[in-house]
Order: C-alpha cells, then structure tokens, then sequence
C-alpha cells in the first residue's frame, strides 16, 4: 500500500512537471517570437506594433548610454531620416522566473542615419512582463562590447 502511494504520489509530480516545463518551453517560444516581432517593428518603423510590445513604464538604454521612455522610444523610431537595413537577433536565451522573461543575445544592426551609413554589433538584455496573460517588454539595454 505504502509503494502504491508513493508511486502515485510520483506520478503526480512528475506530471506536474511536465505540465510546468511544457509551459515555460511554450512562454520562452512567445517570448522568441515577440523578439523577432519588436526587431521587425523597429526595422519597418511600425509605431502601432510597438506600442502594444512596450509597457507604459518601458525604459532602453542603447548604445551610446541614451535612456528613452516609451514615448521617446517611439519617437526615435519614427524617425524618418534612419533607414534601417539590417536588423538581426542572434544566440537569444530566454530565462522564465514566473511572470518574468529575461532575454540575453546579440544584435547587428546596419543602416543610414542623416544620410551616413552606421553600423552596430551588440549584446542585449530584454526584460519582459506578463500581465493579464500578455507579455510586454519593460526594459532593455543595448551595449557594444569592447574588443
């Protein structure tokens, strides 16, 4: 009797388990998906997909240390004088702790600004938030790594 308790009881967790590994394997894939959506986004200049991936309090840091709100995000995105030709994300790794994403990988981004071609080679850190069952992006700090 006491081994089929504990079976079962095994069974149990186990199950329980893999319910929960199933879960965050399916919120680390949204999370990959709602990456690639903000990069496009960015790219395209698509201010109505942006706004519903930023949360209100969002904050970036980017490369050369400026910090912009939502609105001042935007606001660098819709600049019509940048040309993004290359936006890419590479060697994304998506860390759940419950309702929270943390997103670490590389950037390249390739482009014309004010008629003068640029170039970025950067790491990333995305901090993303569920809340009622949507994930939004709250933070996110470019940088370019010394050589």
């Amino acid at each position: 009797m006491h081994t089929r308790r504990t079976l079962a009881l095994f069974l149990l967790l186990a199950a329980l388990f893999v319910k929960l590994w199933a879960q965050d394997n399916s919120d680390a894939a949204a999370i990959k998906a709602l990456e690639l959506k903000w990069t496009e986004s960015y790219k395209q200049h698509n201010i109505d997909i942006l706004s519903t991936l930023l949360a209100d309090d969002f904050t970036i840091t980017i490369e050369d240390g400026s910090v912009y709100s939502k609105a001042g995000y935007i606001s660098h995105t819709a600049n019509a004088k940048v040309h993004v030709q290359i936006a890419e994300l590479s060697e994304l790794k998506v860390r759940l702790h419950g309702d929270t994403a943390i997103v670490t990988g590389a950037y390249h981004e390739m482009g014309e600004s004010d008629g003068k071609r640029y170039e970025y080679h950067d790491r990333l850190t995305d901090v993303w938030m569920k809340s009622g069952g949507r994930w939004q992006v709250v933070a996110s700090h470019y940088s370019v790594p010394v050589k």
